[in-house]
C-alpha cells in the first residue's frame, strides 16, 4: 500500500466513525506564547481542551504537519543518525471532545491497525499507565480492562509516568495514555527475545506507532492535578512509522515517503545510499530537513536570525553542511528537491504546490549565502590551524570552536572532523562550557513565571465588540500574575471588550479600565489561543466590580489609517509588479506601517512612484468600507478574497473590501469607514529583509504630512546655504564637480609627498643576511598611501624586508611587506611579525604571509615599534 493510500484510508476509516476531517493547522504557531511550532496534532484544538471554546465538532480526524526541533520535544540531533526520528513529520489523529472515551478509542485503534491495515497481531504490544505515587494516581485499570478484552495479557505492558502520562506542558490538560508498539524484527530475532522487553528501550526495530491519550486532568502551576469537567480523547500516530510498518521496511527512509528524494540525491551526487554509514546519515538528514524547511516557508516563516526563523535557518544549514561534507555538493542543491515536495505532498498540503517557486527561490538564496559563509569559516579555520602550528600547539580551544559555531554556523562535529583530518584535536568540554554559558544567558533573559488563572466571575466566554464600540462596560472574568526580572505584571480577561488583541500584524490596543474608585492603565492587548488578554501593571483593588473599558481612541484611529493603507498598498503592488505578490508579514501601529511581500528584485523609483500614486488615488476616491462578517470561507474565496499563507481560517471569515475590483481581503483587523480618512500615503523606504522578500515602510495622515514638512524644511535650508540659487540641482552638481577636482589635486599632492618620502627611505636601506631591510617611522595622510608606498618599495628592492611605522591622521598604523622568496627560504611571515609589533601600539592586525597591516590606539608607541623592529630584524 502506497503512503498516499495509507493516509486516505486513515481519514476514510474515521469518517465512517462519524469523525469530521479537518485540514492541518499551519506548522508555525501564532497567538500562543507557549509554543513556537506545532509539535502535536492536538495543538490546534488546545482551546477546546482548555475550555476556552466549545469544539465545533465532537469527533475530529486529521493529518497534522508537526515540527519537533525546540523546547521539550526536540528530536533534531537524532535525525539522520537513527532511522525513525524526524524534524517535520505528519501526525495522524482522532479526537473526541467530551464524546467517546477510552473504550471506543482503544477498540477503533485495534480495528484499524489489524483489520484494515492487516498488521500482524502477534507483533503488536500495548502499554498502560502504571500509576504514580507523587501525583497520587493509581494504575489506569479502566484502560487495562478494555485492552484485556482485545489482546492477551502478556501483550500489555505497564508504563511509567515518563512513558504513559501525557502532558501538554508544565501546566494544562493531561492524562494517562496507552501506546501501541510494533516489533519489526525478523522471526528469528522475535523468537530469541520477546518484543515486550524491548519496548521503550530505543530499539530501532521495536517502535511506538500510536499514542492514545485520555485527557482527564488539568495540571495547575503548583503541580497538583484537578479533574477536567469533560473528558477527551487525543490520539497521535506517526505517519512515517505507520507507513514503514505497513510497507514492512526496516527504516522510515526506505518507504516511498523518502525514496524518491534519496534516488534524486544518488543521481546528483554519484553516491549510493546504503554503502557507507556517514554518507547514509547525510542522505537521511537532507531528505528529512527539506520537508521541514519547505513546509515552514510555505506557512510564512522565513529563515532569519531570531526565534522561529533561526530554527529554520539552522535546519537548512545543517542539511547544506551534510551535503557539502559528505555528498560533495559545493553548489546549492536543496532547492532542486522542492519539485518532489510539491509532487508528493501537494495533494494533502496544497500550500507546498501553490508556492513551489517561491519556496525554491528562498532556499536557493539561503544555500548560496551559507556556502559563502562556510567558505569563509573554512578559511578562518585554516588560519587558526596555521597559527597553532606556528606555536607548536595541536588543540583547537573550545572557545574558538564556539566562535566558529556562533559566527559561521559551524557545528561542533564539522570543526572536529576538519581538525582530525589535519592532525589536530578539539577541546569539546570547553565548547560545551561556552554553549552552556550562552544558554544560561538566554534563559536568564527570557525567564518568567506565569501563575494560574484566578476566577472572579463565571466564565461564559469572551466577546470582542471593538469593531463597533470604542468603550463598553465589562467585568473581569479572571486574572493571573506574570513574574519576571522586571517585576510583576498582570493579565486580565474581560467578559466583553473593545480592545483589539495583537494579530495579523496589527498591534494590540492600549487604554484604561475605569471603576468608581480607580483607573487602571492597559499597556497592551494580546491573543492567547482564543483568549483576549489585557496586560496591566497593577491589579485592580476590587477586581469583582464593573469597569468601563476604554481604548486610546487617537491611537486606534491612526492604527486604522495604517491598516487600511496596507490593504490598498498590497493591491497596488499586485497591479504594478504582478499577481505573484504575496504578503509575507506586516506591522501596523499608530506611527508607521511596514509591509513585507514576495518579490525578487529591488523596486525601481518609477515602480514606487506608480504604487504611491495608485494608493493616493484610491484615498481621494473616498471608497467606503464594505465589511462582511461570518462569510462562509468558500464564498469568500469565490469573491476573490486575498488570504495569507500560513494563516488558519475557520469555516466563517471576515471580508474587508475597498472596491470589489481593487481590494478584497480576509482580515480580522480594524479599518477606517472610508479611504479618505487615511488622508495621505507616503513610502519612505523599500529594501530586502530576506531571500525573495522585500519590505516597504510608509506613513499616512499626519505622519506623512510631517514627513513632507521636514523635507520641505530641509530643502529650504539647502537653498539658504547655497544663497538661494535659481537652479538648485545645477548648483549642487557644480559643487560635486568642484569637490572631485579638488580631490584629484589633493591626491596628486599626496603622491608627490609619498614619492619624496620613498626617495628618503631608499637612502635608509640596509643589507643583512642577503636581505635589503628597511625599518622607518613616517607620516602619511591616509592608509591607502601607506599600502601603495609599501608595494612600491618592495618592487624597487631585492629580497625586500620592509617595516613601516606610520602616523596616519594622528592614528598609529604598521605595515610589513616581504619578498616572496623570504617566506620560503627564511620561514618569515608578515602576519606573525605585524601581530608582535602591534602590541607596542595597543592594537592588532594580520594579513597575508607577504603583506600585513595593523592598527592601534597608542600613537606614542610607534617609536617603540621602530626600536623593537630594528633590534629584532635589522
Amino acid at each position: 500500500m502506497e503512503a498516499k493510500q495509507i493516509r486516505s484510508t486513515f481519514i476514510s476509516f474515521f469518517q465512517s466513525k462519524q469523525h469530521q476531517f479537518v485540514p492541518s493547522a499551519p506548522i508555525v504557531i501564532k497567538n500562543d506564547p507557549t509554543l513556537m511550532f506545532t509539535n502535536a496534532g492536538m495543538n490546534q484544538f488546545k482551546d477546546a481542551f482548555l475550555g476556552n471554546e466549545t469544539a465545533k465538532f465532537s469527533r475530529v480526524a486529521n493529518s497534522q504537519k508537526c515540527l519537533r526541533v525546540s523546547g521539550k520535544h526536540n528530536d533534531l540531533e537524532e535525525v539522520g543518525v537513527d532511522t525513525y526520528h524526524h524534524t517535520m513529520f505528519e501526525m495522524l489523529g482522532n479526537w473526541s471532545f467530551g464524546d467517546y472515551f477510552k473504550q471506543e478509542a482503544i477498540a477503533w485503534a485495534w480495528e484499524l491497525l489489524t483489520e484494515v491495515y492487516k498488521l500482524p497481531k502477534d507483533q503488536l504490544y500495548v502499554s498502560v499507565f502504571e500509576g504514580d505515587k507523587g501525583d497520587q494516581l493509581g494504575m489506569d485499570q479502566e484502560a487495562y480492562d478494555f485492552w484485556k478484552a482485545i489482546v492477551p495479557e502478556d501483550r500489555i505492558i505497564m508504563g511509567s509516568k515518563k512513558d504513559n502520562f501525557w502532558e501538554m506542558g508544565d501546566t494544562g490538560p493531561c492524562g494517562p495514555c496507552s501506546e501501541i508498539h510494533i516489533d519489526l524484527r525478523s522471526e528469528e530475532e522475535r523468537a530469541s527475545i520477546p518484543g515486550r522487553y524491548l519496548v521503550n528501550n530505543d530499539h530501532p526495530q521495536v517502535i511506538e506507532i500510536w499514542n492514545l491519550v485520555f485527557m482527564q486532568y488539568n495540571r495547575l502551576s503548583d503541580g497538583t492535578l484537578k479533574e477536567l469537567p469533560a473528558k477527551h480523547v487525543d490520539t497521535g500516530m506517526g505517519f512515517e512509522r505507520l507507513v514503514r510498518a505497513i510497507q514492512a521496511k526496516s527504516s522510515n527512509y526506505d518507504t516511498d515517503l523518502f525514496t524518491p528524494f534519496i534516488q534524486y540525491l544518488e543521481q546528483k551526487s554519484g553516491k549510493l545510499y546504503g554503502k557507507d554509514e556517514q554518507t547514509d546519515i547525510a542522505f537521511r538528514v537532507i531528505v528529512d530537513h527539506i520537508r521541514a524547511i519547505s513546509f515552514t516557508i510555505a506557512d510564512g516563516q522565513l529563515p532569519s536570525n531570531n526565534k522561529a526563523g533561526y530554527v529554520i535557518r539552522r535546519i537548512l544549514r545543517r542539511a547544506v553542511r551534510y551535503g557539502y561534507t559528505f555528498l560533495g555538493f559545493s553548489e546549492p542543491f536543496l532547492h532542486e528537491l522542492t519539485g518532489l515536495i510539491a509532487e508528493n505532498f501537494g495533494e494533502i498540503f496544497p500550500e507546498v504546490k501553490d508556492q513551489r517557486d517561491f519556496i525554491a527561490k528562498v532556499i536557493q538564496e539561503e544555500e548560496s549565502s551559507f556556502l559563502r559563509t562556510l567558505d569563509k569559516g573554512l578559511k578562518m579555520l585554516d588560519s587558526i590551524k596555521a597559527e597553532l602550528g606556528e606555536k607548536g600547539e595541536q588543540v583547537i580551544s573550545g572557545k574558538t570552536a564556539f566562535e566558529l559555531y556562533d559566527t559561521f554556523g559551524f557545528p561542533l562535529d564539522l570543526t572536529s572532523l576538519i581538525a582530525r583530518e589535519s592532525g589536530f584535536s578539539l577541546d569539546e568540554q570547553g565548547f560545551a562550557s561556552e554553549m552552556e554559558k550562552q544558554k544560561n544567558r538566554s534563559r536568564a533573559a527570557s525567564e518568567s513565571e506565569t501563575g494560574d488563572w484566578v476566577l472572579v466571575h463565571e466564565d461564559e466566554g469572551v466577546e470582542f465588540i471593538g469593531y463597533d464600540f470604542l468603550e463598553s462596560f465589562a467585568h473581569i472574568i479572571k486574572y493571573r500574575t506574570v513574574k519576571d526580572k522586571k517585576g510583576d505584571k498582570y493579565q486580565l480577561v474581560l467578559d466583553k471588550t473593545p480592545f483589539y488583541a495583537e494579530s495579523g500584524g496589527q498591534v494590540g490596543d492600549t487604554g484604561w479600565l475605569i471603576s468608581e474608585s480607580e483607573k487602571i492603565r492597559v499597556i497592551d492587548t494580546k491573543r492567547e489561543n482564543d483568549l483576549i488578554v489585557h496586560f496591566v501593571e497593577k491589579l485592580p483593588k476590587k477586581p469583582e466590580v464593573r469597569f468601563s473599558a476604554e481604548i486610546d481612541k487617537e491611537k486606534r484611529q491612526l492604527t486604522m489609517n495604517n491598516h487600511t493603507a496596507t490593504h490598498l498598498l498590497q493591491s497596488a503592488l499586485r497591479q504594478v509588479l504582478g499577481s505573484h505578490i504575496q504578503q509575507r508579514g506586516s506591522l501596523v501601529n499608530h506611527q508607521v506601517l511596514r509591509f513585507d511581500f514576495s518579490h525578487f528584485a529591488k523596486m525601481t523609483d518609477e515602480e514606487l512612484n506608480q504604487v504611491e500614486h495608485i494608493v493616493n488615488a484610491k484615498i481621494r476616491e473616498n471608497i467606503a468600507l464594505m465589511e462582511q462578517r461570518n462569510v462562509p470561507i468558500e464564498e469568500a474565496k469565490k469573491m476573490g478574497a486575498t488570504a495569507l499563507f500560513g494563516e488558519k481560517y475557520g469555516d466563517y471569515v471576515r471580508v474587508i473590501t475597498f472596491d470589489p475590483n481593487f481590494s478584497v481581503e480576509l482580515c480580522g483587523g480594524t479599518h477606517v469607514s472610508s479611504t479618505s480618512q487615511v488622508g495621505l500615503f507616503k513610502i519612505v523606504s523599500e529594501g530586502s529583509v530576506a531571500s525573495g522578500v522585500r519590505r516597504i515602510e510608509a506613513l499616512t495622515a499626519a505622519a506623512a504630512e510631517n514627513y513632507f514638512r521636514q523635507q520641505e524644511t530641509l530643502l529650504k535650508e539647502l537653498k539658504d546655504l547655497l544663497k538661494n540659487p535659481k537652479d538648485l540641482r545645477k548648483s549642487i552638481e557644480n559643487l560635486i564637480d568642484e569637490r572631485n577636482e579638488l580631490k584629484k589635486e589633493i591626491e596628486g599632492l599626496y603622491l608627490e609627498k609619498a614619492s619624496s618620502i620613498k626617495k628618503d627611505l631608499l637612502q635608509q636601506v640596509q643589507i643583512k643576511d642577503g636581505m635589503q631591510t628597511l625599518v622607518a617611522k613616517i607620516t602619511l595622510p591616509h592608509a591607502d598611501a601607506l599600502k601603495k608606498l609599501a608595494y612600491e618599495l618592495k618592487n624597487e628592492l631585492e629580497n625586500a624586508f620592509v617595516i613601516l611605522a606610520a602616523n596616519i591622521s594622528e592614528k598609529p598604523q604598521i605595515a610589513v611587506i616581504l619578498a616572496e622568496d623570504l617566506i620560503q627560504s627564511k620561514g618569515l611571515n608578515a602576519g606573525q611579525i605585524v601581530r608582535e609589533l602591534a602590541k607596542e601600539i595597543q592594537g592588532g592586525g594580520g594579513g597575508q604571509p607577504f603583506f600585513a597591516t595593523a592598527g592601534g590606539k597608542n600613537l606614542e608607541g610607534l617609536n617603540q615599534v621602530v626600536t623593537k623592529a630594528r633590534k629584532l630584524y635589522q
